[in-house]
């Protein structure tokens, strides 16, 4: 993330941008204070009308991202969820902690020369190490780029060190494409750090500084940076392995990662299932339903005291919920659950992430395919009541104004729109005449038994 102060590192004035690719925010060649006010442009047209035609790919999905997830795009300030010993407990028993004093030498060390940051997060976009020029780092305190805060797209918006876990691709986001204005002061450069036996994605390493941190020739060393990362884990790996005397190997208890889901639309009782076997899996009660689905919503976590308010408008003793906590470890012994706050120490996948990713998308099939009813439809949680309001909002918000006609159709036949008269004015409206008098005798019956004003045949 590049700083606004400093003159801007211009090419000739004027200078056509070439073709840019999709993770490069700069090519050679482009006039920086003309790409700032071209962003700015940009971006206002996206607050105004959604309009993304003239920003990234990459950007376009993030700024979707952003706002479907209620971030402000007044500014920011992301949550220090790790503190002191908690957070140095954490930083040394990460597996990253082990190539830290290469990236000392690859980067730190030039980057406190150059005016630039280094920035070293956890696969939750947690920043664990903020390391370099010291300047910087005062300015970035102002809006939590430090250590221990968890910047990830869903409540911090747009930024390097996420989308390139999430994309899995090394990127830039320059100025103005990050979403949040306190931050579009800055630009940024970041690739993805891959534990190199299983290839899934430990962390992310990000250069932050000025407007030349989003140069060309930058993502080519942060990427660098990240592959040396990753063959310095990898001779690790190999050290460790040929230290250890051979003994015969033990089954382990699958832990929750990448691989699990947890099923909660249409359901009353959620079920947590492998993705390779997605029909079989463990059926939950209706509280652990809502307490493994809150928990995978709001990865900062609660306090036991927050659940208590989460899980019942009326108090629940907060001895309760540590007790229903500690029933839904022993259930699942692989569980990643820490306490203090309480929250899930490995990433788990739900289907209302499928139904959101595809209304980011813009793929408003996809996300009715994916939609199989509310969200738990029985839980009086308010905050699962609010996450099954706001979902069911959006997608029908997304089908009312949409003409993708099976799409809408589709919608319109599940069993929670049966009697939803906008609903169906809608499909009416959209329908081809071979499909309209069902639709419209459905409707007449819907206005009749609500009292709506008619439909015109």
């Amino acid at each position: 993330m590049a700083s606004a102060s400093g003159p801007p590192a211009t090419a000739q004035p004027g200078a056509r941008r070439p073709a840019a690719g999709p993770f490069l925010a700069l090519p050679t060649g482009s006039n920086v204070l003309s790409e700032r006010n071209k962003l700015e442009r940009a971006y206002d047209a996206f607050l105004s009308t959604g309009d993304v035609a003239s920003v990234r790919p990459v950007v376009a999905d993030s700024w979707r991202l952003s706002r479907a997830s209620g971030v402000s795009p007044d500014g920011v300030l992301p949550e220090v969820d790790l503190l002191d010993s908690e957070l140095e407990a954490y930083r040394s028993a990460h597996p990253l902690a082990a190539v830290m004093p290469l990236i000392r030498r690859l980067l730190i060390e030039e980057a406190e020369e150059a005016g630039a940051i280094v920035v070293v997060a956890d696969a939750d976009a947690r920043l664990l190490w903020v390391e370099g020029d010291a300047t910087l780092r005062s300015r970035a305190e102002a809006m939590n780029w430090v250590a221990g805060a968890r910047w990830d797209e869903r409540t911090a918006g747009t930024n390097a060190p996420a989308a390139a876990m999430r994309l899995d691709h090394s990127l830039q986001v320059f100025a103005r494409e990050h979403f949040a204005s306190n931050v579009a002061g800055w630009s940024c450069t970041a690739a993805p750090i891959h534990d190199p036996t299983t290839g899934r994605v430990l962390g992310a390493l990000d250069l932050t500084g000025r407007d030349d941190v989003a140069a060309p020739a930058v993502l080519g060393l942060v990427r660098a940076a990240a592959a040396a990362a990753e063959t310095e884990l990898r001779m690790l790996a190999l050290t460790r392995r040929d230290a250890k005397p051979a003994r015969r190997s033990t089954p382990k208890t699958p832990t929750l990662t990448g691989q699990w889901r947890l099923r909660v639309l249409g359901r009353d009782r959620a079920m947590l299932a492998t993705r390779n076997d997605p029909a079989a899996g463990t059926e939950l009660s209706v509280r652990h339903s809502e307490l493994l689905f809150l928990l995978a919503r709001h990865r900062s976590g609660y306090s036991a005291d927050q659940l208590a308010v989460a899980l019942h408008e009326r108090d629940v003793p907060a001895v309760t919920v540590r007790a229903e906590l500690s029933r839904l470890r022993a259930l699942l012994p692989g569980l990643g659950l820490s306490g203090r706050p309480y929250r899930l120490t490995t990433h788990l996948a739900t289907d209302v992430d499928a139904v959101r990713n595809a209304l980011v998308r813009g793929d408003l099939a996809a996300a009715v395919a994916a939609y199989a009813g509310p969200i738990l439809p029985s839980s009086e949680s308010p905050e699962v009541q609010a996450e099954r309001d706001a979902l069911h909002r959006d997608l029908r918000a997304a089908v009312l104004g949409s003409g993708h006609v099976p799409a809408v159709l589709k919608f319109v036949n599940r069993p929670f729109s049966r009697d939803d008269i906008l609903v169906w004015r809608h499909a009416v409206r959209v329908a081809p005449p071979s499909s309209r008098p069902v639709l419209v005798e459905h409707l007449l019956r819907i206005e009749r038994e609500l009292g709506g004003a008619p439909v015109r045949r």
